[in-house]
């Protein structure tokens, strides 16, 4: 056969062979989606049958729900109704109380009426028999007197004018006499009055401050529940606290000018910050103790450079600036000082003296003073050891020393300090002797109750009429306490001359702190 032949019947061939793979395949590929066709028809109905099952348990659920809250609400609707009808019961029967109330009432009013109407018929019967008899009594002693009632008028008052008129001038003279002796009283009364009146607006002035109060319901907060904010306040500052009637302010009260101002600082900011407790009250007493300490740095400096001097121990400067808080006899001795220092200086540039020396001596000479409340002794002594340890010069340290004659003064700036001295002293309303004696009394009460062993802190209040001392609880016990009361009370009736009598109170307070980290 011829090549060409061949190739055809290949071809032919060939191509039958593919068209039977074609319809075989297509066979198979039917049959395998007729299969994956009947499983999704399966799954589709398994799938809606499933739906139609849940649909018909979610029915049922919002039904049972609809059910319940239906319930409920009808619960709670004839709960209200009853509610309510229970109240119109209880008004109705307030009602009839107050019907059956009003009707006795009513009824009490009519029976008073009655009585004052028979009452007053009865007293205008009276009266009218009174004046009947009047009448004829009248008529019967114009007939036995031979007069008419006007001319025995006349007639007594003239003998009455007539016995009157020597009485009249003789109690004249006498009240005249009376009246200027009691005159003189009364202006001896006034005197006394407005000079103690005066007196009294000094040491108001010495002793208390005031603070204002933004309004009058900061004081119920200030007090705190059952007093516990104001105990602590007074506790921790050792001052009193005034809350009376007026309006929108409080006064604080103590002798020592250090703890009024603590206390004025603290509750000022306790106000300003709105959260008082006695934990925050003691936080904020602390704080404003220790920015007084710096405000007392910065009011040495300030005296420092207002004098012109240099080179003073910043431990010194600190000390004038605690002089700012310290009064003696009445007189501010930062003030008393600066004084003394510019006199000093004035005396001794027109003697021919170290100008610069003599403030400086002027500025110091009452330094001890910032601490004689704190340390036994003299004032004076207290300065010398002060400038002493502070190397100031010798000529300084006499000064000071000599200023009140306890030395004999042997230079002229000794001479110059002790007469600067003695012209701010002198002169007129620099000195209160009264409040400098009363303040006294008042450190030397705190000096007796702080000198018993576990007594932690003592302040005096109330004038001096009361003392308030802190004990250590883990040192006095409370049987002890009393003990202790007594004793300290012993001692200030032995050692102390006071008016009246003074108040002991030992408070002991246990508590216990702990930070969580």
């Amino acid at each position: 056969m011829p090549p060409v032949f061949v190739a055809l019947i290949v071809l032919v061939v060939g191509v039958l062979c593919c068209i039977a793979g074609f319809f075989a395949g297509e066979t198979h590929r039917r049959k395998t989606a007729e299969q994956k066709i009947g499983s999704a028809e399966d799954e589709a109905k398994r799938i809606v049958n499933e739906a139609i099952k849940t649909a018909e348990q979610k029915r049922k659920e919002s039904l049972m729900e609809a059910k319940d809250e239906a319930f409920r609400l009808k619960a709670e609707a004839d709960k209200e109704i009853k509610e309510r009808r229970n109240e119109l019961s209880r008004q109705e029967r307030r009602l009839d109380q107050k019907e059956e109330t009003m009707e006795r009432r009513s009824q009490n009013i009519e029976q008073k009426e009655n009585d004052l109407k028979k009452r007053s018929e009865l007293v205008e019967a009276r009266l009218g028999e009174l004046d009947q008899m009047k009448a004829r009594q009248l008529e019967k002693l114009e007939a036995i007197a031979a007069l008419s009632q006007e001319d025995a008028k006349h007639l007594l008052l003239s003998r009455v004018d007539e016995q009157l008129v020597h009485e009249k001038a003789m109690r004249m003279a006498a009240f005249e006499a009376q009246t200027k002796d009691e005159a003189e009283q009364m202006a001896r009364e006034l005197i006394s009055q407005a000079l103690a009146r005066c007196a009294a607006d000094h040491s108001s002035e010495a002793t208390v401050t005031v603070v204002p109060l933004p309004n009058d319901e900061m004081k119920g907060r200030i007090i705190g529940r059952e007093g516990r904010n104001i105990r602590a306040l007074e506790n921790a500052t050792g001052v009193e606290l005034i809350i009376d009637d007026t309006p929108e302010a409080i006064t604080l009260s103590s002798f020592d000018q250090v703890r009024r101002e603590v206390a004025r600082m603290a509750l000022e900011r306790l106000i300003t910050d709105g959260r008082i407790h006695p934990a925050r009250i003691e936080e904020t007493v602390d704080k404003c103790r220790r920015e007084l300490e710096l405000t007392m740095k910065r009011e040495g400096e300030h005296a420092v450079m207002d004098v012109g001097i240099h080179g003073i121990h910043p431990d010194v400067v600190k000390l004038l600036g605690r002089l700012r808080f310290r009064t003696s006899y009445g007189q501010n001795v930062l003030n008393h000082s600066l004084e003394v220092a510019y006199l000093s200086g004035i005396m001794a540039a027109e003697l021919g003296v170290n100008v610069q020396q003599a403030r400086r001596a002027g500025l110091l000479h009452d330094i001890g003073k910032s601490l004689n409340h704190e340390i036994e002794g003299s004032h004076v002594q207290i300065g010398v050891d002060i400038a002493k340890k502070y190397k100031e010069n010798p000529a300084i340290i006499h000064a000071i020393e000599a200023h009140h004659g306890d030395v004999e003064p042997k230079t002229p700036l000794a001479f110059i300090i002790m007469a600067a001295d003695a012209i701010s002293a002198a002169r007129p309303g620099a000195r209160r002797e009264n409040l400098e004696s009363y303040i006294k009394r008042l450190e030397n009460l705190e000096e007796i109750s702080c000198s018993f062993e576990g007594v932690e802190s003592a302040f005096a209040v109330q004038a001096g009429r009361e003392v308030r001392i802190m004990v250590k609880p883990d040192v006095v016990n409370d049987d002890q306490l009393i003990l202790l009361a007594h004793s300290i009370t012993r001692k200030i009736e032995e050692e102390l001359n006071y008016p009246g009598q003074i108040k002991v109170n030992v408070i002991r307070e246990s508590r216990a702190v702990e930070y969580a980290k």
